[in-house]
């Protein structure tokens, strides 16, 4: 019996491969950059080396997080012309620019500084390398920006008119760039870029702590990790209800997925757990709360709420993918904001730095912002589906005229040399953790004006002689 493959399976289940490999790297470097910054400028600020030895050190995981990003990333844009082809001649008047921008506006910026970041210690002023940093820095905003621009168009389109020719031709591109999802997918995106950031920094500085080493520099991170996960982890919770308060006006069916609520109605109950049945079209064995979901959607117990049963069943999204990965993400919230209380508790009993059992439960928790990460990107994309342009173009639509076992051997290329890439990238980030930082003056020495006025001193004395 022959296994009958579809492509178009294939070439969505390839990009998904990548785009969830590439995504986190990107993610990582937004929070990471921002953070070097604050640690830099501390530095500056104070003189205390601890600072300037903690950077080092992360500026070279930074390093590798950001050269892996750059990679995946490229391997991506191929595939738009490899198996999307169609796709990208529809929308490509409208998604290219984007893109295009996020070239001109956020990648040269972040190459120009780069290398003054990565390399530019003890070879230009302190000053210098700081505006470096932070310059870098704003290049990864700028260019989550751009990207996530053209993400929400997906999502929401809108400033297009489609011609007599099939393609997608821009009208507005304030509408566009600035499309309905954009505003509250860019902040609740970019707060879990941090929140992964301050997690990875806590989880490492617990690290630290439970060897019994380099305990100065780990006080300094756990508690800048703990601030960042007592204040942004409950504002990110509100980000991501103003987040799903759009997506339910906008991409109604996505929500009623991510609740697993098929009639449409009110007082519908919040599944905490359960099990959706696309044949039954039910949702089995749900532990819920009564009203949940209509009160925390509309805010009323009244409130009505979509049903997966308004639309067609080749209209709606996969549900089992979108109501788990929807749970897991929550989750992973609701244990950062946990995190973040009970960190500041100890803090405030000065026991912060000395109890074990909250430093293992903090290692446990370093990669959670990339399980958050990933488990809302699968709610946003497999959510949009059938569709790659909501409403207006079917993914079925979207491919190009690709042959199943091609795009199956390209996919198991890709999970093999990923997997190696990948599996190398995060052991030598390990090392660096393992390694921890090195003290000033060991190989590692920063900036000294001096050696700029020497310099000046023996180039005045040559011009007299």
């Amino acid at each position: 019996m022959e296994l009958a493959l579809d492509a178009v399976l294939l070439a969505r289940i390839q990009f998904a491969f990548t785009i969830s490999f590439h995504i986190i790297f990107p993610a990582f470097t937004i929070g990471l950059a921002s953070w070097l910054a604050v640690v830099e400028g501390l530095w500056l600020k104070t003189g205390k080396t601890v600072y300037a030895e903690i950077y080092k050190m992360w500026v070279k995981v930074f390093a590798v997080a950001f050269g892996l990003g750059v990679v995946s990333g490229v391997v991506m844009s191929y595939q738009f012309g490899t198996n999307w082809s169609v796709f990208s001649d529809k929308v490509g008047n409208v998604i290219g620019p984007l893109l295009g921008y996020e070239v001109l506006t956020a990648f040269f910026l972040e190459a120009s500084f780069l290398g003054i970041m990565l390399f530019g210690w003890g070879r230009v002023s302190r000053k210098m390398h700081f505006i470096s940093t932070c310059i870098v820095a704003i290049g990864t905003l700028i260019s989550a920006f751009w990207i996530l621009s053209a993400n929400s168009w997906m999502q929401t389109p809108q400033g297009f008119e489609i011609r007599d020719d099939g393609l997608f031709y821009p009208t507005n591109w304030i509408e566009i760039i600035f499309n309905p999802s954009f505003p509250p997918r860019f902040f609740h995106m970019v707060t879990a870029a941090y929140l992964t950031t301050a997690f990875v920094v806590g989880g490492v500085a617990s690290y630290y702590f439970v060897q019994n080493k380099f305990r100065e520099h780990a006080k300094v991170m756990m508690v800048m990790a703990m601030l960042m996960a007592f204040f942004v982890a409950p504002t990110q919770l509100f980000l991501g209800h103003w987040h799903g308060e759009n997506t339910m006006h906008h991409q109604p069916i996505k929500v009623a997925a991510m609740e697993g609520n098929w009639e449409r109605g009110t007082n519908k109950p919040l599944y905490l757990f359960g099990m959706p049945n696309e044949e039954k079209e039910s949702t089995d064995y749900g532990i819920k709360v009564p009203s949940g979901a209509s009160l925390v959607l509309t805010g009323s117990v009244d409130g009505e709420i979509p049903g997966l049963k308004d639309v067609a069943k080749e209209d709606r999204p996969p549900v089992a993918i979108v109501f788990w990965s929807f749970r897991i993400m929550v989750g992973m919230g609701m244990a950062m904001i946990l995190t973040g209380l009970v960190g500041a508790f100890l803090f405030w009993r000065k026991k912060l730095f000395d109890t074990k059992a909250f430093h293992y439960w903090c290692v446990l928790m370093g990669p959670a912002g990339f399980v958050a990460i990933l488990a809302g990107w699968f709610v946003t994309e497999v959510g949009r589906q059938p569709y790659t342009a909501y409403g207006v173009l079917r993914t079925t639509e979207s491919i190009s005229p690709v042959i199943a076992e091609q795009v199956a051997l390209s996919l198991a290329a890709f999970v093999i040399v990923y997997t190696i890439l990948f599996t190398t990238g995060v052991y030598y980030m390990f090392k660096l953790f393992k390694k921890g930082p090195a003290k000033i003056g060991d190989g590692e020495k920063y900036y000294d004006h001096s050696i700029e006025a020497t310099f000046t001193k023996e180039l005045t004395k040559g011009k007299k002689g």
